[in-house]
C-alpha cells in the first residue's frame, strides 16, 4: 500500500529522515515509536502529502482514503454529534439533501435523499456517530451541544470521533489517548482491532501500543526500521540486536587492534614487508561496525519527604461534591477514604463518575458537602491536575517558577537541581513558551517533587510523556516512601505503581479486589449490561468540561417515575422513526408517490416530538 524509496525528510536545516526504504502492506497495525523529535509527526505529515520529501519517492495509490485527527482546536456552533457526523461527507450531505427536502415538503426530493441515503450507508449515521461519542466519553445530553462549548481536552476528543467516522483505508493518529481516561482508552483500543484499513499510531501508552499493533516502525539516528511485532517484542528484538552490534563491534574493534600492531612492528622489516602490506589492504577493507552509544538515561527524582507521620490524610464519611445556588451536586456519597505513608492506591471508574472530583477534596480544593476531612499537621501534598501544565506561566523559566516557590534559595541549588530534571546549563533560564508539551510536563513534575511532598495525588500526569519519561515516573513512584493516590489512563504506569485498587463508580468510592484485566472485564460488562448511565437519584453530570459538576444553578433531584416514562416515550419514537426509515429504504415504496409522500411527513411529524421528548429528558436530568 505504502511505499518509501531512497526516502529523505527535512524540517528547516535538521536532516529528520534519510535512506529509509519500506513497504507498509494493507491491514497492518503500525506503532510508530521513537524519541521526541526523531520525525514521526513529521512522517504523518508526508503521508498526508502536507510535506515534501527532501530526496526520494513515497508512493501512495490515489485510491486510498486517509483519515486523520485533525490539529487545529475547532469552536464551532454545530451540535457536537453534526460535527462527528461531518467526518462522513456523502453521509452528512445525503442527510442534509432529506432535511432540506422535508423541511421544503419536495417529496420527490425526499424519495431522491432516500435513494442516495440507502446507497451512501447513512441511515444508520447518527447512530454511528453518537457510538462514537459515547464511546469517548460524552454523555448522551452533551451530544447535540455546540462544540464551541466544550473545553480544549473535549474537542480533542471530538476530533478524535470525527477522524474516526471518517471512512477510509489508511488511518493515521497521532497521540490519540491523550485526554482520554481509561475506560474510553479501553473502548478506542476495541474500536481499533476492528478497523478493517491500515493503520499508522503514534503513542506513547506501551499497553495501547501492545494490544493493538502487529508492527512497530523505529525511528532513531535518522533511520526507519521495521519490526514484526508490538512494542514489547520490538524491544525484545532490538536488545538483542544491540547485544550483537556491541560483540561485533569489539571483535572488529580487536582484530583491528592486532592487524594495526603487526603493520607498525614489521613495516620496516624488508623480510615482512610483503606480510605488512598485505595486513595494511585487509585491515582496509574491514567493515567498521559502529558502537552501541548508550542514550541518555532520563532520570525524575522524588526527593525524601522532610516529615512522614504515619497517618497522613482521611475523609470520613464524606459528601463529595459541588455546591450551586440552587441546592447540592453531590457526587460522591460515604466516602470514606484514608491515606497511610508507603499507600499506593489507584483510582479506577468510568469517565465522569467522580475520580477528579475525590481527588479535589482530598486535596481540599473542594470542601465536603458532608462529613470530615483530617489532615495530619505535617501533611504536605504534591497535586499533580489535569490542567497543572496549562497552569504554567507563559514568557517565564524554571527558574522563575522555582523563586515564586522558594524567593530566598540560591540560584545555583535551584540549578543543581533543575539539572537532575534535565534541565542543565542555560536550559534552566529559557522562557517555557519554547517548551515541547513533554518539557512542561517534566518541569510541573519538578515543581511538585521541589516542595518534598509526603503525598503525591497525581490526577492523568503522563499526557505529553513519552515513552522513556513515563517509565522514568514510574520508577521514581516506586521508590517514593510518601503515600500515592494515581488516576492514569496509562496501564503501564498504573500497573507498576498502584499496590492496590479503588473503583469509583455509581456514586460510590470502595476497594476494587482485581487487577486491570478484570477492570476492563467489569466495564464491558457494565455496558452490554446498559449500565453505564447513572441511576436516577443521581445523574451523570451534564457537562463533561466542568470536573463533574453539572452546570450552575442545576438541580440533581430525579424523579423516578417521570424519569421512567420520559425514557419510554424517547425510546418509542425511537423506534418508530426507525420503522418508517425502514419502509423508506425499500426499492418498491417509489413506485407509489402517495404513500411515499405520507411517510415522509410523518417522518418529520415523528422527529419534531422526538426532538420535544429528549427536551423533556434532559429537563427532568436537570
Amino acid at each position: 500500500m505504502i511505499a518509501f524509496r531512497n526516502f529523505a525528510l527535512r524540517r528547516g536545516e535538521r536532516l529528520l529522515l534519510s535512506d529509509v526504504d519500506l513497504s507498509l502492506h494493507a491491514g497492518m497495525r503500525l506503532g510508530v515509536v521513537g524519541r521526541n523529535g526523531t520525525g514521526k509527526s513529521s512522517l504523518f505529515a508526508a503521508v498526508r502529502g502536507e510535506v515534501e520529501a527532501d530526496r526520494g519517492d513515497l508512493d501512495i495509490p490515489n485510491r486510498v482514503r486517509i483519515a486523520s485527527i485533525a490539529q487545529e482546536m475547532p469552536s464551532l456552533p454545530d451540535a457536537a454529534i453534526d460535527f462527528v457526523l461531518g467526518g462522513d461527507a456523502r453521509v452528512a450531505a445525503a442527510l442534509k439533501a432529506e432535511a432540506d427536502a422535508l423541511a421544503a415538503e419536495d417529496w420527490e426530493a425526499v424519495a431522491e435523499a432516500h435513494h442516495l441515503l440507502e446507497e451512501v450507508g447513512g441511515y444508520d449515521g447518527t447512530a454511528r456517530a453518537g457510538k462514537l461519542l459515547h464511546g469517548l466519553g460524552f454523555p448522551g445530553d452533551t451530544h447535540q451541544r455546540a462544540v464551541s462549548t466544550f473545553s480544549g481536552g473535549w474537542r480533542v476528543r471530538l476530533n478524535l470521533a470525527r477522524a474516526l467516522m471518517t471512512p477510509s483505508d489508511l488511518l493515521l493518529l497521532d497521540e490519540p489517548t491523550n485526554h482520554l481516561d481509561l475506560d474510553a482508552v479501553l473502548w478506542l483500543e476495541q474500536w481499533l482491532l476492528k478497523y478493517p484499513g491500515t493503520l499508522l499510531l503514534i503513542s506513547h501508552d506501551r499497553e495501547f501500543l501492545d494490544n493493538v499493533c502487529t508492527h512497530t516502525l523505529h525511528l532513531h539516528g535518522g533511520k526507519a526500521k521495521l519490526y514484526t511485532g508490538d512494542y514489547t517484542s520490538f524491544e525484545r528484538q532490538r536488545s538483542e540486536q544491540l547485544r550483537l552490534q556491541q560483540i561485533t563491534h569489539e571483535k572488529t574493534q580487536a582484530e583491528r587492534a592486532h592487524l594495526q600492531s603487526f603493520i607498525d612492528r614489521f613495516k620496516a622489516s624488508a623480510a615482512k614487508a610483503k606480510q605488512a602490506q598485505s595486513r595494511v589492504k585487509r585491515l582496509a577493507k574491514m567493515a567498521d561496525t559502529e558502537a552501541v552509544r548508550a542514550e541518555r538515561e532520563v532520570r525524575i527524582d522524588f526527593p525524601a519527604p522532610a516529615k512522614l507521620p504515619h497517618a497522613l490524610l482521611r475523609i470520613n464519611h464524606g459528601t463529595c461534591g459541588y455546591p450551586s445556588p440552587d441546592g447540592e451536586a453531590v457526587i460522591l456519597e460515604n466516602v470514606g477514604f484514608g491515606l497511610e505513608a508507603g499507600d499506593r492506591i489507584g483510582l479506577l471508574g468510568p469517565n465522569g463518575a467522580g475520580k477528579s472530583t475525590l481527588v479535589k477534596s482530598l486535596v481540599g480544593d473542594l470542601p465536603l458537602l458532608e462529613g470530615e476531612r483530617y489532615a495530619h499537621t505535617d501533611l504536605r501534598i504534591g497535586y499533580f491536575a489535569q490542567h497543572t501544565v496549562e497552569a504554567l506561566v507563559a514568557g517565564t523559566s524554571p527558574i522563575d517558577h522555582l523563586r515564586e516557590i522558594s524567593p530566598n534559595v540560591a540560584i545555583q541549588e535551584f540549578r543543581n537541581f533543575l539539572g537532575k530534571w534535565s534541565f542543565p546549563g542555560d536550559r534552566a533560564f529559557e522562557s517555557i513558551d519554547g517548551f515541547s508539551g513533554g518539557e512542561r510536563a517534566r518541569l510541573a513534575l519538578a515543581l511538585i517533587a521541589w516542595r518534598q511532598p509526603n503525598v503525591l495525588l497525581l490526577d492523568e500526569p503522563t499526557n505529553h510523556l513519552d515513552l522513556e519519561m513515563r517509565e522514568a515516573l514510574a520508577e521514581a513512584l516506586s521508590d517514593f516512601p510518601g503515600a500515592i493516590v494515581l488516576v492514569s489512563h496509562d496501564r503501564h504506569l498504573i500497573g507498576l505503581v498502584s499496590d492496590t485498587f479503588w473503583r469509583v463508580a455509581d456514586g460510590v468510592v470502595k476497594p476494587f479486589d482485581g487487577d486491570l484485566d478484570e477492570y476492563a472485564a467489569w466495564l464491558r460488562a457494565r455496558g452490554n449490561a446498559g449500565e453505564l448511565r447513572a441511576p436516577a437519584s443521581k445523574p451523570q453530570p451534564a457537562d463533561p468540561v466542568v470536573a463533574e459538576a453539572p452546570p450552575p444553578g442545576k438541580s440533581v433531584k430525579v424523579n423516578p417515575h417521570k424519569l421512567g416514562k420520559a425514557e419510554a416515550r424517547v425510546a418509542e419514537l425511537e423506534r418508530e422513526i426507525a420503522s418508517i426509515e425502514g419502509e423508506l429504504a425499500e426499492p418498491h415504496v417509489y413506485a407509489d408517490g402517495t404513500k411515499i409522500a405520507a411517510l415522509g411527513q410523518k417522518q418529520a411529524e415523528l422527529r419534531a416530538e422526538l426532538e420535544e421528548a429528549e427536551a423533556e429528558l434532559l429537563a427532568l436530568y436537570g
